[in-house]
């Protein structure tokens, strides 16, 4: 009998159907190691995510660390986490709840010295885009990842502050390139204000004798009989004045008391409290508040610096805002001026007073004025580290402040030696020239990084090259310019999670990362 046909059918259906199967299965491979290919290619030359490990470049990148709220106050703040004082290895974050070191809250100025174990926050995971700097030439002010000169094998990531043929100082926390100040780019400056006080927190437990060392108070004071109302029971957290408009001559003013709230040095709640006192004093401050204004009258902050006293105000019934200057109590020499439309009565508006790497910023709801200080050194004062700045809020009228805090701008601290022979780098006496293809870098958080200014041994060049300077980034060594924080050190599920991985995204966190200009603005 002859086969039969359908069967013959049926095997060739088969037969087709393995066929189909293998070559599917090839191309899902073919398909996979493309992929494979591309994110490689992708992660080499275009995009790769780094881990950021250390405390260096807080509190715009986070390495390990306690994530922490004033347990007074409610303020939020973050601590960095020290492996080696825990005595465990370098770049380790415990799986299991650690007690944190004494801390003190960056606005109402307690130490908390009794909190229980709690979770360590990995380090910020950020993007990198590689490979920018062979097209584009790296601007001043972007944080850039690079190969760490004394040991090629590690990328560091830091600040970039001196470009090829420059000479840079760090003076009284500012950047100086060839004698004239840099200015931080705004969205640049914007990040990197720091907290020194905040009215909108308020102690729970103000009795308690760990704010400063001493029991908590308002830090902002009355002087020379002035009205303000600073310690309203229903609501401590607005100032409010009911007083004769500037016509009568009285002017009301308030002064913020270092003695009593946190002072204007340059600490950071991510350090160890016991460098605080030896910390220098930054005068580069910012006041903000909200005011809503009921009647005619004036509002002003008042910003000292190097015992020269600044002053801006806006005229709340003809609209004119005004920036000033004072020295030693003599008649204040008016500077610059601005027409606007008066603020309707009533309504609430944001006033902020910025002096800021030797420029005078004065806002009042959407209206910016602004006095440009000079460039050169010498153009603010002789310097005087040792003196305090100070503030003072002033006005006339019926007014009503809210939200009222201060801020202290990033202070870069000038090394006064490298080793026992080694005279600082990049300062006022010692300032530091750039060759080619050499770039200087700096750790935002200034007291805590190894950076440009401590490096002691020379770069690890490549081969058949000689070695590379002490304290510069050579350009072979550029990886590229951080972008974005992608997993800002996530939750654990649970106290307990395995390997200290947070795994739960800190979405509220993710942001980008503000670079700079090669301008000198």
């Amino acid at each position: 009998m002859s086969p039969d046909k359908s069967d013959k059918r049926n095997i060739v259906k088969q037969s087709r159907k393995s066929k189909d199967r293998a070559a599917e299965i090839a191309n899902t491979f073919e398909w996979l190691i493309t992929a494979f290919i591309l994110a490689f290619v992708f992660r080499a030359f275009v995009m790769e995510a780094f881990r950021i490990p250390t405390g260096s470049m807080a509190d715009t990148l986070m390495g390990a660390h306690f994530r922490l709220r004033c347990r007074q106050c409610g303020y939020k703040y973050d601590h960095g986490f020290v492996p080696r004082q825990y005595r465990l290895p370098e770049d380790t974050v415990p799986s299991s709840n650690t007690k944190p070191p004494v801390t003190r809250c960056p606005s109402c100025g307690h130490f908390d010295r009794t909190r229980a174990g709690m979770p360590v926050a990995n380090g910020d995971r950020i993007l990198v885009l590689k490979c920018i700097y062979q097209y584009l030439e790296p601007k001043r002010w972007d944080v850039i990842v690079f190969k760490n000169p004394p040991e090629p094998t590690i990328n560091y990531i830091k600040r970039l502050v001196g470009l090829p043929g420059e000479s840079v100082q760090i003076i009284d926390g500012d950047i100086y390139i060839d004698g004239q100040i840099s200015r931080k780019p705004a969205k640049v400056q914007n990040e990197l204000w720091m907290p020194v006080y905040d009215n909108d927190y308020q102690p729970v437990a103000p009795r308690e004798g760990f704010f400063n060392g001493h029991t908590w108070q308002q830090p902002f004071k009355n002087v020379r009989g002035s009205k303000w109302i600073i310690e309203d029971r229903n609501n401590p957290t607005i100032f409010s004045l009911d007083s004769p408009d500037e016509a009568s001559g009285q002017i009301n003013s308030l002064v913020y008391d270092t003695s009593i709230g946190n002072n204007f040095r340059a600490t950071y709640a991510y350090d160890n409290v016991n460098e605080y006192d030896s910390l220098p004093y930054c005068s580069d401050l910012m006041v903000r508040f909200d005011c809503r204004a009921n009647s005619r009258g004036r509002i002003g902050i008042a910003l000292s610096k190097y015992r020269t006293n600044y002053k801006a105000w806006i005229d709340l019934t003809t609209g004119e805002m005004v920036i000033a200057r004072q020295e030693n109590g003599k008649q204040s020499i008016e500077l610059t001026r601005m027409s606007i439309e008066s603020p309707a009565n009533g309504d609430s508006n944001v006033v902020k007073f910025a002096n800021v790497d030797h420029q005078l910023i004065f806002e009042f709801a959407n209206n910016k004025l602004t006095f440009d200080l000079g460039h050169d050194l010498e153009d603010v004062g002789t310097i005087q580290e040792d003196v305090e700045p100070q503030v003072e809020i002033f006005g006339s009228g019926k007014l009503t402040l809210s939200h009222i805090a201060i801020f202290r701008d990033i202070h870069y601290t000038e090394p006064r030696l490298i080793s026992r022979r080694v005279a600082g780098r990049a300062t006022k006496d010692n300032p530091f020239v750039l060759e080619e293809d050499q770039f200087f870098v700096l750790g935002d958080n200034s007291p805590n990084s190894q950076d440009g200014r401590l490096w002691e041994r020379p770069g690890v060049a490549n081969k058949g090259l000689p070695e590379y300077r002490e304290g510069t980034v050579p350009r072979d060594y550029l990886v590229g310019k951080a972008m974005f924080v992608y997993w800002p050190s996530g939750f654990k599920p649970f106290a307990e999670f395995p390997f200290g991985i947070g795994i739960i995204p800190n979405i509220g966190r993710m942001r980008l990362i503000y670079g700079g200009s090669n301008g000198t603005e």
